[in-house]
């Protein structure tokens, strides 16, 4: 465990969590250690075939080429620097060298669900991503977790061009027992983020959390909504908002990745929360997208239970993705 412990740090998972990952990672490890046993059967060194195999089962687990070749390249240079490596011994080179690009490309393990340090006044999220990806669910249970710390929390339900989407906010917050500032549908988004901010700020809220309308059909009026609504919120509290968390829904494997990108392009995300999956084989995508981006994953959903929603840690994600360091040896 030292090559872990230094690289992933402080933050320790429990008994439950550890259980919900493994469970709702279960078809993505299921797939890639089945593929990974195949490739090595057989083989007393990592040779160039088990590479070339190795190379097409990262690729079609959605970790994206770019990714998967950067990886390879890694394992090549340690299996020529090693001089002999066995094929036993390939699934913890891959585990390393997979736990050392995330390392690199920013993606800090969350402090559980803590308010970041030097923040003055109530800490705002600002909480984009297209319709149908888990938005205000993730929402919802973000709350959740604030309250259970003890945090006051308020929620904005901006996203007024679905009336489901204000509708399931008020759920969250009458069964979380948070106060959700809703002017119903087809209202100006910015008005709310204003208002929810406002109340927050007025109430002395820990917490704000804002929703906004998940629409990407056009690049220039998205990102003229969210300055809009930046500004807004701006009024009431300067700097504001501390974090824009971009939701992706892990089980579109690709498709997740073109959705980044172009939200990416639009605004400025600070963080990634990566959701369903539990209901695919694509959990690589959360490598391929923390790579390509270098914006940290914050939060992993692999469940519907408000549990379910997860601080991202890498140690763990990446042991339960892969199925443990010793995974091919039997």
């Amino acid at each position: 465990m030292g090559f872990f412990k230094k690289i992933f740090g402080k933050t320790e998972i429990t008994e439950e969590e550890k259980e919900n990952l493994d469970k709702g990672l279960e078809k993505s490890r299921g797939t890639i250690f089945d593929k990974i046993s195949k490739a090595v059967a057989g083989k007393s060194k990592v040779d160039d075939e088990v590479l070339d195999n190795l190379e097409e089962i990262l690729v079609t687990s959605d970790v994206g080429v770019e990714t998967t070749l950067k990886i390879i390249d890694r394992i090549e240079a340690r299996v020529a620097k090693d001089k002999y490596v066995s094929a036993a011994e390939l699934n913890k080179i891959l585990h390393e060298e997979i736990a050392s690009l995330l390392d690199e490309n920013k993606s800090e393990d969350v402090e559980g669900y803590t308010i970041p340090e030097g923040i003055e006044g109530p800490y705002v999220i600002l909480v984009v991503g297209v319709n149908g990806v888990g938005k205000t669910t993730t929402i919802g249970k973000l709350s959740a977790k604030f309250k259970s710390k003890g945090y006051k929390v308020v929620l904005g339900a901006a996203d007024t061009f679905r009336a489901a989407a204000v509708d399931q906010l008020k759920l969250w917050g009458e069964r979380t027992g948070v106060d959700v500032v809703a002017k119903g549908m087809n209202v100006d988004p910015s008005s709310v983020a204003f208002e929810a901010v406002k109340k927050g700020v007025e109430t002395n809220a820990d917490v704000i959390i804002v929703d906004t309308a998940g629409r990407l059909h056009n690049k220039v009026n998205l990102m003229n909504e969210l300055s809009k609504i930046k500004r807004s919120m701006q009024k009431v509290a300067p700097g504001v908002p501390h974090d824009v968390i971009l939701v992706l829904d892990g089980s579109t494997g690709q498709n997740a990745v073109n959705q980044a990108r172009e939200f990416t392009k639009a605004t400025e995300v600070t963080g990634l929360a990566i959701t369903k999956l539990d209901g695919t084989a694509k959990g690589g995508v959360v490598i391929g997208i923390s790579d390509e981006f270098k914006i940290p994953v914050k939060y992993i959903g692999v469940g519907e239970g408000v549990d379910h929603l997860q601080a991202f840690r890498k140690m763990e994600f990446v042991e339960s993705l892969f199925g443990g360091r010793d995974a091919t040896k039997s």
